[in-house]
């Protein structure tokens, strides 16, 4: 199976399955020389994890990442960075009716089809559990890009129905984790919880949309055609899954805007040019400004849920099937982390390639 590596000069591959022995990652191309604080690591991945509130999945993973190689004396050397999380917590025989069924809306008829076998135990490679190792790749990236004044903010501005009518001009990292749903507006996630809450009890899942804001980007990350900012930062979020949407700057509603609306004038703001608005979302012809970056990525309802629902079965034959095992009802809260994580991906990525640019 290919296709498992992220980025040009920041590499990242993955491996492992969702009930295998361990997930992990081999990262290429970080930087030597810099100075890892582990303990924001695995703060990254306790944000993602599973088991961390009354509104995620059960499952019990403490997702310790344990560090192989690429690594002296707390620092990188620049030589390939491997690194493994242990699967503890497995309970396969939650799956054994699933050997012959293909689950609605799961990736179990497409793997069969084309590979002709898939690891049926929680998806196996299609899991959500693979994105743990994307979490430490990004969690080294930011720390990287924060050197370089370079931050990121990721929260959940929608789920279900419940929506923020307005997004705050300022968010802290610590409003956002007060909040079960990682919300930064106390009474919209109130709303969200009761919400989840609710389908929980039905048996029933939920989607919603997580934002994400990208500061202290430097001019001239990204390349015209086809090596676009924007266009690696969709691939980045569509790679997630259950994401079925993403939009940056002024996305679907700039559709409804006349030119003279939309168009970021030039003004000149203490010897530095910026935008009078920012309809661009940081990014003008693939390339970025130097304002800030802003994106939305909409999450499907999760597919497993506790309610009988139709479908076949290898042979073909109509069968009733009653979903088992540990599931979230809403996973956008514990995504946050991953959209962070894949946008510091794409980020350190340019950020890297510009500086080989600007060496020719």
């Amino acid at each position: 199976m290919p296709a498992n590596t992220f980025g040009e000069i920041f590499r990242l591959t993955t491996f492992g399955e969702s009930h295998g022995k361990a997930i992990g990652g081999i990262i290429d191309g970080c930087p030597p020389g810099l100075q890892l604080d582990f303990k924001d690591i695995q703060n990254e991945l306790n944000r993602r994890r599973p088991g961390q509130s009354r509104l995620a999945s059960p499952r019990n993973e403490a997702d310790e990442v344990v560090f192989l190689s690429g690594i002296f004396e707390g620092n990188t050397t620049g030589t390939p960075l491997a690194f493994m999380i242990h699967n503890n917590d497995q309970r396969s025989k939650d799956y054994g009716n699933l050997e012959n069924v293909f689950r609605p809306s799961h990736a179990d008829f497409t793997y069969e089809a084309k590979y002709g076998v898939r690891d049926y135990r929680g998806g196996g490679r299609s899991s959500a559990r693979e994105t743990a190792s994307r979490v430490v790749a990004g969690a080294i990236a930011k720390q990287f890009l924060q050197k370089h004044n370079i931050h990121l903010t990721a929260f959940v501005s929608q789920i279900g129905t419940e929506k923020l009518a307005d997004i705050p001009l300022k968010i802290s990292k610590a409003e956002i984790e007060k909040s079960l749903v990682r919300c930064p507006v106390p009474e919209v996630s109130e709303r969200m919880q009761k919400l989840i809450e609710a389908l929980k009890a039905e048996g029933d899942t939920l989607g919603g949309v997580i934002s994400c804001f990208i500061n202290g980007v430097p001019v001239g990350l990204g390349a015209p055609v086809f090596d676009k900012f924007h266009a690696d930062l969709a691939k980045a979020m569509l790679s997630i899954n259950a994401v079925k949407a993403f939009e940056y700057g002024s996305g679907f509603a700039g559709a409804e805007m006349r030119g003279s609306q939309h168009n970021d004038a030039f003004l000149m703001e203490k010897d530095k040019l910026r935008t009078a608005t920012n309809h661009s979302g940081g990014v003008q012809g693939g390339i970025t400004n130097g304002e800030q970056i802003y994106f939305r990525t909409a999450f499907k309802p999760v597919a497993t849920i506790m309610q009988k629902q139709q479908t076949v079965n290898k042979q073909g034959e109509a069968i009733e099937l009653q979903a088992k095992g540990r599931h979230d009802v809403c996973v956008v809260p514990r995504a946050v982390p991953i959209v962070e994580a894949m946008a510091a991906l794409v980020t350190i990525d340019h950020f890297l390639r510009n500086k080989i640019y600007q060496n020719l």
